[in-house]
């Protein structure tokens, strides 16, 4: 049996109880090393054999785990956040699926909303946006044309922008050229919910300057929208004269 599970965003609170269930009971762990808190393997046996990913291609990961399968052993994939959200899993879900391996998948907490939590945000204002858009920018992997970082930002909604800290100037022109003000408030958020997080407020255009002020280069998460400012109007959900299907409104 092969557990996937989302590790959380860093604090190690922060794993689902399943997930830390999964942990402990496993006789293999293939962890992805530079990202997790390794603090998590602490829950691990004594004899558990650890495996950090970051030193494997995929044909050496899925060695282990069908040499694992092969020896009766439970094997988990530790994966940063949720991976669902750049994780990598359907490669291996798929060659599980081809190789009848059972396997199920246990969610994490995804960085996203640690961000959200370490900026005391709200991603979903009412009168602001409806919408998140989870994306990243093009660098040495692509992205499809139609889901530019200009193109998506036409839309006004509030954006969450992964593996872009390193091309901050090109993002914030695209951000701009897709209608976005410059003076548009954003965020940048390092390793949100661990011990050593960060975050920068500041706007679309100064993007860059705020990471190299702060020095920070990767494992960080671009927030950008006014759900970051202080303008929005109050939900309808408890709006007393608002009714709802558990209560009449006044």
């Amino acid at each position: 049996m092969v557990h996937i599970v989302g590790a959380g965003t860093g604090a190690v609170d922060l794993i689902t109880l399943r997930g830390k269930k999964f942990i402990e009971e496993a006789d293999l762990i293939i962890y992805a090393g530079s990202l997790i808190n390794t603090e998590l393997l602490s829950f691990a046996r004594k004899d558990c054999q650890l495996f950090d990913s970051a030193h494997l291609h995929l044909d050496q990961v899925l060695s282990l785990i069908t040499q694992a399968e092969k020896e009766k052993k439970t094997t988990v994939r530790l994966h940063t956040g949720d991976p669902c959200v750049y994780g990598a899993i359907k490669e291996q879900m798929a060659y599980f699926d081809a190789h009848h391996i059972c396997y199920d998948y246990t969610p994490g907490v995804s960085s996203f909303c640690g961000a959200a939590s370490a900026l005391k945000a709200e991603y979903t204002l009412p009168g602001i946006s409806q919408t998140v858009i989870i994306t990243r920018i093009a660098g040495r992997t692509p992205v499809p044309e139609q889901e530019s970082i200009s193109s998506l930002a036409s839309h006004q909604a509030t954006m969450v922008i992964f593996l872009s800290t390193g091309h901050l100037v090109r993002l914030s022109n695209e951000l701009i050229a897709g209608g976005y003000s410059p003076s548009t408030p954003a965020a940048i958020v390092y390793k949100a919910t661990w011990p050593d997080e960060k975050v920068v407020r500041t706007t679309v255009e100064n993007l860059a300057e705020g990471a190299q002020r702060h020095h920070i280069t990767k494992t960080a998460l671009i927030v950008v929208g006014n759900c970051l400012g202080d303008d929005f109007e109050l939900s309808k959900l408890y709006d007393k004269h608002f009714t709802t299907a558990f209560r009449k409104g006044e």
